[in-house]
């Protein structure tokens, strides 16, 4: 999903930097990267870069970019010492929840297009084309390969607060589901439902820009 609306509701007084994973857009190119732990690992670098000595930013991540948002918080404060004002997860359950018994990277194409179809956010008349076809269902079986295979101890601890948000009718993550991120925080915990499934950010882009605001001043200030 794109995150241009999102950045216009946070407000031109925030810099909102977004990544790029390898094997898309103007990365395509590149190999993609199947697991997690090697996400985080070609992140890092750039993340420490980009913040510099800065001490008021805070990280964003929707669905398995809420993982990898949590795993380079980890990373953070424990290689460099920084850490994030406020750790946003997105539609995603919390990292130490187990994982769905249906194991989807594992479906037939024909299968994952359908699963694509229920889940919302692909246009199935992208997945009639058979060029487009196979450059998305190679990028999302990849992804879920990466989310599904990713293990988490429910002992993982960031000490930045963490938000988390889900839509009331997202089909891969409950409210009671995205609760359970406060165990993973020594620091401040709230959670928020919005309307919406999975790509519920797209409809309300203005109010959780406003609570991204919020939370951001509040740690600031505090």
């Amino acid at each position: 999903m794109s995150f241009g609306r999102l950045a216009e509701g946070v407000g031109s007084e925030y810099e909102v930097l977004a990544v790029q994973y390898p094997g898309r857009q103007d990365r395509r190119r590149e190999p993609l990267v199947g697991n997690i732990s090697d996400l985080v690992d070609g992140l890092l670098p750039e993340l420490v870069a980009a913040v510099g000595d800065a001490q008021d930013f805070s990280l964003f991540g929707h669905s398995m970019g809420s993982v990898v948002a949590f795993e380079a918080c980890r990373r953070l404060e424990h290689e460099v010492g920084a850490s994030p004002k406020v750790l946003f997860a997105s539609g995603r359950r919390a990292p130490s929840a187990a994982p769905p018994e249906l194991r989807v990277h594992l479906l037939g194409d024909r299968e994952l297009a359908e699963q694509l179809v229920r889940f919302g956010g692909t246009p199935s008349a992208l997945l009639e084309d058979p060029e487009f076809r196979e450059l998305i269902l190679s990028i999302v079986r990849n992804d879920y390969r990466a989310i599904e295979t990713y293990e988490c101890s429910p002992e993982a601890m960031v000490s930045s607060p963490i938000v988390a948000i889900v839509g009331d009718r997202d089909p891969d993550a409950s409210f009671a589901e995205i609760e359970v991120w406060g165990s993973h925080t020594s620091g401040s915990f709230f959670a928020k439902s919005f309307p919406g499934g999975h790509f519920f950010i797209d409809a309300n882009c203005r109010p959780i820009g406003q609570l991204i605001r919020d939370h951001c001043a509040r740690a600031l200030s505090g």
